[in-house]
């Protein structure tokens, strides 16, 4: 996902999607150990989603605090 479409969510909604996001990290560490996720590039572009909400959830908090 485009850190443009995750501007467009609300706060709750970047938190929700965060839960999300490291959930299925969790899910695919667990798949590469078995030797069961087929491709593992997946865990990088999630490792990086995780980080772009992230960072827009700290920018939209300190934007709602000042």
């Amino acid at each position: 996902m485009k850190a443009k479409e995750f501007t467009e969510l609300s706060i709750e909604e970047l938190a929700q999607r965060e839960k999300d996001l490291k959930g299925k990290h969790f899910n695919f560490k667990i798949q590469r150990a078995t030797n069961q996720l087929a491709n593992t590039s997946e865990i990088v572009h999630l490792r990086k989603d995780i980080a772009r909400v992230k960072t827009i959830l700290n920018q939209k908090k300190h934007s709602a605090t000042k």
